[in-house]
């Protein structure tokens, strides 16, 4: 079953009087969506009470829950200290997706920050094995599906090649695709049918059938430059259709490569209406 939902609360839904996350799942429900990814981006500071009461709300309403570990996570450090303090940003985001009900992790991977490229990722390599080890330790693994994320600027780890490979050292890891981010990497070279079959290939190519038609997806317009990801878009927004992707042609290749993907939307404001627009035009292929 392919799921869509908003990454975080649209304008919308505070226009319409909710202010509390809890109360998205019923809003969500109605709109007809069935996922929502809640961000921890700075940091895991929800109460367990609170995310107790949004992880019911979750289930009853039929809406699957992600969570984003915080941004600032990044394996690739050089400091052996810093890197043991992402591992325990992705613990502790763990910790509290227990408690929300839900069983995927979106994280990021790191930074070059001035290193060779290869020497960052064979760290990266590296630290992620040892934070897979900390998470079996800790009898989590099997609870829990961990999923690296395509990244958007040349100075982050995170192409789709990258994040394929790093999902081969553990059955929890699947890739998260943010094809904004690839778009923006590509710098606006995913365009036709044919440019999503090549990056899906890949993906079926390194992980098989067991994992590659169960990935996780964002999707969003982004504006990109020079480096890269600049800024998140809407839809509607007037430079959307130039920067693109569009979304009409993963559509197709999610349906003819029979794949059941969680895809959250990530536009700045209109995440649940975008959202809606995907699912229904993906819908209108069956």
């Amino acid at each position: 079953m392919t799921r869509f939902g908003p990454s975080g609360n649209s304008k919308s839904f505070y226009e319409a009087g909710l202010k509390h996350t809890f109360e998205a799942p019923a809003w969500l429900k109605v709109l007809g969506l069935n996922a929502f990814e809640y961000s921890f981006g700075r940091g895991v500071k929800m109460s367990d009470e609170t995310a107790s009461k949004i992880g019911t709300a979750m289930q009853e309403n039929g809406i699957e829950l992600s969570v984003h570990a915080p941004y600032y996570i990044n394996l690739a450090n050089p400091d052996d200290q810093k890197a043991q303090n992402s591992f325990g940003y992705v613990l502790q985001t763990l910790e509290k997706l227990k408690v929300l009900g839900g069983t995927r992790c979106v994280i990021h991977s790191g930074t070059v920050t001035g290193a060779e490229r290869k020497d960052a990722l064979l760290r990266i390599y590296k630290r992620m094995e040892e934070l897979l080890n900390i998470i079996e330790q800790k009898n989590l693994s099997s609870s829990f599906i961990l999923c690296p994320e395509t990244m958007g600027k040349y100075s982050q780890i995170g192409t789709v090649e990258e994040i394929c490979a790093l999902c081969t050292l553990h059955p929890m890891l699947i890739p998260c695709l943010d094809f904004g981010h690839i778009n923006s990497y590509m710098q606006g070279n995913l365009k036709t049918k044919d440019d999503f079959k090549r990056i899906m290939d890949i993906v079926f190519g390194v992980l098989g059938e067991k994992k590659a038609p169960y990935i996780h997806i964002h999707f969003s317009k982004i504006k990109y430059g020079a480096s890269g990801e600049i800024h998140h878009l809407n839809f509607t927004d007037e430079e959307a259709s130039f920067y693109g992707p569009d979304f009409e042609p993963l559509a197709q290749v999610l349906y003819e490569y029979k794949m059941s993907p969680v895809i959250i939307c990530e536009s700045t404001d209109n995440m649940a209406e975008d959202s809606l627009e995907m699912k229904q035009i993906y819908e209108k292929l069956f």
